[in-house]
């Protein structure tokens, strides 16, 4: 009990101290048109800490508040669980695939840190889950102030199932600790999870993020850093059709990264593409 109590209150000052770092929060209603053009209902946050334009930007306040189950963005967080713990040595080891068959082919294999980020293995995961075990994972929430800090669940897996839950405002504040290194764990340790996390890059940036689904609702959560500073973000959307919507996450996301200038233009097509 006295861990959950301390784990609600360092979660609480690490999001007021977020907050009022930041100054007013500004709210984008004309972000709705983003959600609108794929009939989508949800929230995003974003923290710009670029010279020019240090902002904490936000549609739907109400919801950017509300918790969900963090689902596979709770990889970031559980990579460091299982650096620390001892469950992983390093991003070279391989898990072997147990030869059960799952719903998604790329689970259906061998993995390593990286494949399993990338995959969102689940299974592997629940290596370290058991590893790691309850009280562990309950200490080392607390001492990151996440979310509700409770890894208990009836049934599943409790990231996905249980009672663990996390806001976008949430996730951003701890995002950016994470960028920063100021994680209550190894240095390197952060630095290798922050490498796990790179989706894209180009010249001058690089985008670094992870998906998460529960089957209700779904996130696309990271930042983008420019030589200037990181542009952080969480979205999360609820998908009533299931798979058919997942790729909004990271449609509307990018749409709205890309109308702040976080992330470069998309690619005009040439001539017949598609054909």
């Amino acid at each position: 009990m006295a861990i959950r109590i301390f784990a609600v209150l360092l979660s609480a000052f690490a999001l007021i101290s977020f907050s009022h770092a930041q100054g007013d929060v500004q709210e984008r209603a004309d972000w709705a048109r983003f959600f609108n053009d794929f009939q989508a209902k949800g929230t995003i946050v974003v923290l710009d800490e670029r010279p020019a334009a240090p902002a904490l930007t936000v549609f739907d306040r109400a919801r950017s508040e509300k918790r969900y189950s963090p689902a596979s963005t709770f990889k970031i967080p559980h990579t460091l669980f299982a650096l620390d713990a001892g469950a992983v040595r390093d991003e070279f080891q391989v898990f072997r695939w147990d030869g059960i068959e799952r719903s998604f082919a790329a689970h259906n294999q061998d993995q390593d840190l990286r494949s399993a980020m990338r995959n969102s293995a689940v299974w592997v995961y629940e290596l370290f889950a058991e590893e790691i075990g309850e009280s562990r994972a309950r200490r080392y929430l607390g001492q990151i102030g996440y979310g509700n800090a409770r890894p208990s669940t009836k049934e599943g897996n409790y990231w996905i199932d249980g009672e663990l839950a996390i806001s976008a405002q949430e996730q951003v504040a701890f995002l950016r600790k994470l960028y920063r290194n100021e994680q209550p764990f190894q240095v390197e340790h952060q630095r290798l999870v922050k490498d796990l996390m790179i989706v894209e890059a180009g010249r001058n940036w690089i985008l670094r993020a992870k998906t998460g689904w529960e089957g209700r609702i779904g996130w696309w959560v990271g930042w983008v850093e420019w030589p200037g500073g990181p542009v952080f973000f969480a979205l999360n959307i609820d998908t009533p059709n299931r798979m058919d919507d997942l790729y909004k996450r990271e449609a509307i996301g990018r749409s709205i990264l890309r109308s702040i200038e976080a992330l470069p233009p998309e690619p005009a097509s040439s001539p017949g593409a598609g054909r």
